[in-house]
């Protein structure tokens, strides 16, 4: 990915175009700008045949600019940086700001390309992409340009596990004006591939984004929750606000998510397990979710309590 960094100061994070995309691109327009050039070429001395030789050649030489300069200049100009080529790859050519080009950049890539491709049969240009950090050509240098990639495969969003019953409700009162999106994203990140990574690594990684979520919301994360339970239920307290914000009072009374029963074994929702979760040394059980109940709640023993530190509602 390239940071890019426009006139208002909003960064645009776009991946740039590398060199096998991007021949590909060139080949099939010279290939189409190829077959028109000869196309109009035999029309052109089909029609000049009359005409004496200088007058042929001044013809040859406009319908060479005209056809192979001209033809993609005004290709790019009127689709906004698209060519066929690119259009079929999925490349588009932009601004280094981000925006679309216009016609004096694609002039000046197209009188460069003439001889950094036409005439030196693209040897300059992929030397000059491959020594470019974002794969640019001498014509992108100095038209301030840039090939991207339009089409980027998306990959499937994971499941985020929800937390253990016991936690749904507690973090109701923390502030989360001012976690950043970019930690948002890291949290969601970790818990929808957490059972893929390493134990020791996993809980080394959610302790970290626990540290830093806690260090945001100026709320000390508990010590008796394991950090990917805790980041866990952080982001469903999250998605509770955010839907109460969206439907209004339709979900103003719902509250957390309906709890479940606990799961086959100790540390476990759903059939979601969160990795690397230690004992725990605290004398009293967790708090459990808020639910109407009539009478006092019955206590579980610490004796009881599962070695991963999730304890389901009594």
């Amino acid at each position: 990915m390239s940071e890019l960094v426009t006139g208002e100061a909003v960064a645009l994070e776009l991946r740039p175009a590398r060199l096998p995309s991007r021949a590909l691109a060139v080949l099939i327009d010279l290939i189409v700008v190829m077959v028109v050039y000869i196309a109009v070429t035999i029309a052109v001395v089909a029609a000049s045949a009359s005409l004496d030789d200088a007058a042929q050649v001044a013809l040859s030489i406009a319908v060479f600019l005209l056809v192979l300069v001209g033809g993609p200049i005004a290709v790019e100009t009127l689709s906004h940086g698209r060519s066929l080529g690119k259009l079929a790859v999925g490349l588009r050519v932009v601004r280094d700001d981000g925006g679309p080009i216009r016609f004096r950049h694609a002039l000046v890539r197209g009188a460069i390309g003439v001889v950094e491709i036409l005439l030196t049969f693209g040897v300059v240009a992929c030397i000059a992409s491959l020594v470019s950090a974002r794969g640019r050509r001498l014509g992108d240098v100095f038209a301030g340009t840039l090939v991207v990639r339009e089409r980027i495969p998306v990959a499937p969003s994971g499941f985020v596990p929800p937390p253990p019953p016991w936690l749904a409700g507690r973090f109701s009162e923390l502030d989360l004006s001012a976690v950043p999106d970019g930690l948002w994203l890291a949290i969601r990140q970790y818990l929808t591939r957490m059972h893929q990574l390493d134990p020791q690594v996993g809980w080394a990684m959610a302790e970290r984004l626990a540290s830093d979520l806690a260090t945001r919301t100026g709320a000390p994360a508990p010590r008796d929750v394991p950090p990917g339970a805790y980041l866990a239920a952080v982001v469903q307290e999250r998605q509770v606000r955010e839907s109460r914000r969206a439907f209004g009072s339709a979900t103003a009374g719902a509250g957390p998510s309906p709890e479940v029963g606990p799961g086959p074994g100790a540390g476990t929702q759903g059939g979601h397990a969160y990795p690397g979760a230690g004992p725990t040394t605290s004398s009293s059980p967790p708090p459990l979710s808020e639910e109407s109940s009539a009478g006092p709640r019955p206590t579980v023993p610490s004796e009881g309590r599962p070695a991963s530190g999730f304890v389901p509602p009594a």
